[in-house]
């Protein structure tokens, strides 16, 4: 079992920068890959950001590359998600997720990929 728990949304303007924090307990946090999805309303979950067990390796959806940066410390179980030059696009519910049981070394974009899933922290960018 893993439980993930995301803070550090908000409201804040176009422009704006804001840090999401995802911390894990459960499992080995440092035996699998992470990822960030969003969800906008009336849309579906999609794919922000991901992260390889060792940091190596991320990957981001092209709307966000650039400006988003996804990072870990596998010493304090957490993930980040830093997003610079907010837009308000950027609107929705953010969720962490954790591909426990994944083998591979790298990154994951698909849902389904991830086992498991925090509650979601949302993230508001006024025009």
């Amino acid at each position: 079992q893993v439980q993930l728990v995301e803070s550090g949304g908000g409201l804040v303007q176009t422009g704006d920068s804001l840090r999401l924090s995802c911390a894990a307990s459960g499992r080995a946090f440092g035996t699998y890959p992470m990822g960030w999805f969003r969800q906008a309303p009336g849309k579906e979950r999609v794919f922000v950001a991901a992260i390889n067990r060792n940091s190596d390796k991320t990957g981001y959806a092209d709307s966000v590359k650039g400006r988003f940066t996804i990072s870990r410390d596998n010493a304090k179980n957490s993930v980040y998600l830093q997003m610079n030059s907010l837009k308000p696009e950027d609107t929705a519910v953010y969720y962490c997720a954790a591909a426990v049981g994944i083998i591979g070394g790298g990154w994951y974009s698909r849902p389904d990929d991830y086992s498991y899933w925090g509650q979601g922290t949302k993230v508001t960018v006024s025009s």
